[in-house]
């Protein structure tokens, strides 16, 4: 029986981020984020999922979140004139 587990959505900027560990049949989980922005008709979802195989939960929704984390930061960094 696969299982997800999950953070509760942590607000970053204009950013939504929802990092979930889906749990494979031999015990290994697998990482996916959801990063959202905008609202209404104007919402915009990214969605990563890794092939990185985690060995608890905890441990794969450290390394979406993170992820989520950098790839805000990137687009946050001010662009030289």
């Amino acid at each position: 029986m696969f299982m997800n587990h999950h953070l509760e959505p942590i607000e970053v900027g204009k950013y939504r981020v929802s990092p979930l560990a889906t749990e494979r049949d031999d015990g290994g989980f697998y990482a996916s984020v959801s990063i959202r922005s905008g609202k209404g008709s104007a919402t915009h979802d990214r969605v990563s999922r890794f092939s990185t195989l985690f060995d608890n939960a905890p441990a794969a929704l450290h390394y979406a979140t993170e992820h989520a984390l950098a790839w805000i930061g990137e687009r946050s960094v001010a662009t030289p004139a």
